[in-house]
């Protein structure tokens, strides 16, 4: 099987990468509470095991190179359960720009910022305006459990998509890490839905602590979760990703409207 980690390839496979104009895939997520049964590390684990799957799913006729992934984001709303790194706005702008441009100094010309975390989306929303702006290239960003919405909605049961440590999470983290699931506390582990998408509408709004909307750390409910519904999960959303890194559409000229 084809290496595709940049940190397990040596810099002269890199350089050889770079000039087939191979596509970089960039993790980003969080390290934060994820309720009383899973790791704090769900979202880093989850979006580098998708990048993984997308990249093999490229390879070989459009060569692809996962980055390492940034553990660390905008997780403020998770502080109060204990267990959580943040980012300040300006920090985590200045750290994704000079990562970018690492990658670009390697010769890669193709950047896609691949999220893992909620809390991240309308950052990276305005972010890659000014990536492309201040490093003059056309750098892509998307949310993985975006990108396979659609198909996630048909394999999950209780919730349409993903919500926080829930049937989604919980189900990919028992097909990838089985291992960090603590099955003797799958009773405690639900609470109210929580929607995502809802909560990316421009309305009047503030701020939240999640912990004022949930006393278990939990949105969703993670007691339907198994791991065959896990492995559909991460093989739908590293697919549909595949399929439009394949067809080239974040460099494709935009289509004007009708």
């Amino acid at each position: 099987m084809t290496e595709t980690a940049w940190n397990r390839l040596p810099a002269e496979a890199l350089r050889a990468l770079a000039a087939q104009d191979a596509i970089v895939l960039l993790p980003v997520a969080s390290t934060e509470q994820h309720g009383p049964h899973l790791p704090t590390g769900v979202d880093d684990f989850l979006c580098s095991e998708v990048c993984r799957r997308t990249a093999a799913q490229l390879a070989p006729d459009c060569p692809a190179v996962v980055a390492p992934t940034v553990w660390c984001g905008l997780a403020d709303h998770h502080v109060a359960f204990g267990g959580t790194f943040t980012l300040s706005l300006a920090t985590y702008y200045a750290v994704l720009r000079d990562l970018c441009r690492s990658i670009q100094k390697a010769g890669f010309k193709r950047i896609v910022i691949v999220n893992g975390h909620g809390g991240n989306i309308q950052a990276l929303g305005t972010f890659v305006g000014e990536l492309t702006r201040e490093l003059d290239a056309p750098i892509a960003a998307t949310t993985y459990f975006m990108e396979g919405h659609s198909a996630m909605a048909e394999i999950l049961e209780d919730q349409q998509g993903v919500m926080h440590a829930c049937e989604a999470e919980t189900s990919m983290m028992m097909a990838a890490h089985p291992q960090l699931v603590n099955a003797d506390r799958l009773a405690e582990a639900h609470g109210p839905s929580f929607n995502i998408l809802g909560s990316l509408v421009p309305a009047l709004k503030r701020f939240h602590s999640f912990a004022e909307l949930t006393p278990s750390g939990v949105a969703g409910d993670a007691r339907r979760a198994s791991a065959d519904k896990g492995e559909k999960l991460l093989t739908a959303c590293a697919s549909a990703l595949a399929a439009r890194l394949r067809a080239g559409e974040p460099w494709a000229a935009p289509q004007a409207a009708s």
